[in-house]
């Protein structure tokens, strides 16, 4: 078993001290997102779990925690997103400088391997320009390139609550970012992946991204695993078969684009 921590929610930020206390307990209460009156007790052990994928915004809160996994004898890694928004679009998140300084940290504590930088989503509007974006990604590739081996991209998806918010994204930018993204990426010594996207990206230098990826977990594992794809995400999705927990609606960073709100 492959344990998200999760897409639902930002655990690491928010539930650290409640994720500790339900794998010191060996069992997860997942809710149906569907059917809040049912849900499934997960039980859980080093045994059974193969890994464990963190996602969040920013993983402070969880960090002093990380001792107890490795007591215990889990293997994880982070999917760390830091992108250059403000608290108009990322209203509850600390300081950027602050969060990425603690990507660094992060990456000090448990290696460059196991932190997966996430550029995402990407957005283009009034203020956040092509050329906006091609300068803060450099950026943050200067910065983050000793800490972790590959960026993760995609672009917003356009849900319906999200039309009166932002502008069209036009095909010509995201080709034009995409390329400069392939470029930027390489020159600093990282992997560039892309999670989900329609656009082919590889003729960019952009490889298709497993979020939840077999090669990553087998090499920090250390041995090989017999786990299938995940037939229950989107089309363009190579993640691996995971078990998701966490609860929808529970987020307080707030993002405007989020899917989970």
């Amino acid at each position: 078993m492959i344990l998200s921590a999760s897409r639902r929610t930002d655990i690491p930020c928010f539930f650290a001290d409640r994720f500790i206390e339900d794998i010191k307990a060996g069992r997860f209460t997942v809710q149906n997102p569907f059917n809040k009156n049912c849900s499934r007790s997960i039980p859980v052990s080093p045994e059974t779990v193969e890994c464990i994928v963190f996602w969040t915004k920013d993983p402070l809160n969880i960090m002093d925690k990380l001792p107890t996994l490795d007591a215990l004898g889990y293997n994880y890694y982070f999917q760390f997103t830091v992108t250059p928004y403000g608290k108009n679009i990322e209203p509850g998140l600390r300081d950027k400088v602050d969060i990425e300084d603690t990507f660094i940290l992060l990456s000090n504590i448990i290696g460059p391997n196991k932190v997966i930088w996430r550029y995402d989503p990407i957005i283009f509007s009034d203020l956040l320009s092509l050329e906006y974006h091609k300068r803060e990604f450099e950026r943050l590739c200067e910065k983050f390139y000793p800490y972790t081996g590959r960026v993760v991209i995609s672009f917003v998806d356009m849900y319906a609550k999200l039309k009166n918010i932002f502008p069209p994204q036009l095909p010509e930018d995201i080709i034009s970012l995409g390329k400069f993204i392939g470029s930027a990426a390489i020159k600093y010594g990282l992997t560039p992946m892309a999670c989900c996207e329609p656009y082919d990206l590889e003729p960019l230098g952009i490889r298709k991204s497993s979020c939840i990826d077999k090669n990553l977990i087998e090499n920090i594992c250390g041995h090989s695993i017999s786990i299938s794809k995940d037939s229950n995400q989107r089309k363009n999705c190579g993640c691996l078969a995971s078990v998701d927990i966490g609860e929808y609606g529970t987020c307080s960073n707030g993002c405007v684009y989020c899917y989970a709100r």
